[in-house]
C-alpha cells in the first residue's frame, strides 16, 4: 500500500523579482508535490516578496528542501517548511488574570490551536488550578525587584531551550519584558491588550473608559518589542459598548475581545500565515 503524501507548509521572503513563483512551482514539482494553497503578495513599500504554500508531496524532508536548494539559493529566500498541522511548542506567560490563559489552554484541548504548552510561568499563583485542570505543568516566581525580574526571565529562556519552544505567549502577563529578552525572542513572543480611543492607563483603566463614556472597545495583539505595546500589530478587534454598561460589564466585554484576538494571533502564527515585513505583518489568513 502506498504512504499517504505528507502535508507540508512552505512560507518565503525575499526581494522581489522576476520569476519568482515559476522557480518554486518548478521545484514543488520536481518534488512530485501538488499545490493545495498557494497566497502571495509583494510589497511596494519594502519591495519584498512574500509566499506561502501548502503542497501535498511523497517525499522526506531531506528530498523536499534538495528540490528547493536551487531557488533558495537563486533568489536567497528566508524560508520555512513545516509538516501543517504540527503543534507549535508554545510557553504561556501569565499573572493573575484568567481569561487570555483558560481561552488558549481549552482551544488547544479542543484542537483548534495547534499548540504544544509544555509550561504555564506566572509570577503570581493564581492561575496554578486552572492549568492543572488542564493537565498543564504550572510555575510560579515572584517578580518584586530588579533580581528576582532577571531570575524570571532567565527561567523563560531555560524553558524555551529546553523544550525547543517556538512561541511565547504574554496571556495578561503584566510585567515590563526587558529588552534583552526581547531580543531573544524577537518574532517569537505576542502580546495581547486592551485599546481604547483614547488610550487609557494606569489603574482602571475599565473605569476610566465608562468615566469618558467610551463606544468602543477593543483588544490588540501584537508581536513583543522593547518599544512598550508597540510592536507588529497581527490581529485587532472591536466591539460597541454604550452608556448603559457598568465598569464591570465593559470589563467582561473587553476582556472576551483580548481573548478573541490573543486566539486568533496564535492560530495564525502556529500555522505559519504571519510574516514580518519591518514595523508591520503580513497576514496570509
Amino acid at each position: 500500500m502506498t504512504a499517504a503524501p505528507t502535508h507540508w507548509v512552505l512560507t518565503f521572503v525575499c526581494v522581489d523579482r522576476p520569476g519568482i513563483v515559476h522557480a518554486v512551482s518548478g521545484a514543488i514539482v520536481a518534488a512530485s508535490g501538488n499545490i493545495t494553497e498557494s497566497q502571495q503578495f509583494a510589497s511596494a513599500d519594502t519591495g519584498r516578496f512574500f509566499m506561502r504554500l501548502q503542497v501535498e508531496a511523497s517525499v522526506t524532508r531531506d528530498e523536499f528542501e534538495a528540490a528547493l536548494a536551487p531557488v533558495i539559493d537563486r533568489f536567497q529566500l528566508d524560508w520555512n517548511l513545516d509538516i501543517v498541522g504540527r503543534p507549535t511548542k508554545t510557553l504561556v506567560l501569565a499573572s493573575t488574570a484568567p481569561h487570555a490563559l483558560n481561552d488558549l489552554l481549552f482551544r488547544q484541548r479542543t484542537g483548534y490551536l495547534a499548540v504544544d504548552v509544555p509550561l504555564v510561568l506566572a509570577n503570581h499563583p493564581d492561575l496554578a488550578d486552572l492549568a492543572g485542570f488542564y493537565g498543564v505543568p504550572f510555575e510560579s516566581l515572584a517578580v518584586t525587584d530588579a533580581s528576582s525580574k532577571a531570575a524570571f526571565e532567565a527561567r523563560v529562556l531555560d524553558e524555551v531551550e529546553r523544550h525547543g519552544v517556538e512561541l511565547v505567549v504574554l496571556a495578561r502577563y503584566m510585567q515590563i519584558i526587558s529588552p534583552e529578552l526581547c531580543e531573544a525572542l524577537a518574532g517569537r513572543a505576542i502580546n495581547i491588550h486592551h485599546s481604547f480611543l483614547p488610550g487609557f492607563k494606569g489603574a482602571n483603566p475599565y473605569r476610566q473608559a465608562h468615566a469618558r463614556g467610551v463606544k468602543l472597545i477593543g483588544a490588540t495583539a501584537h508581536f513583543v518589542t522593547s518599544d512598550l505595546d508597540e510592536g507588529p500589530i497581527i490581529e485587532q478587534n472591536v466591539v460597541r459598548v454604550d452608556h448603559s454598561q457598568t465598569p464591570q460589564q465593559l470589563m467582561a466585554i473587553g476582556q472576551d475581545e483580548e481573548s478573541r484576538t490573543l486566539r486568533q494571533a496564535v492560530k495564525w502564527f502556529s500555522e505559519h500565515r504571519v510574516l514580518r515585513d519591518g514595523d508591520r505583518t503580513i497576514i496570509f489568513r
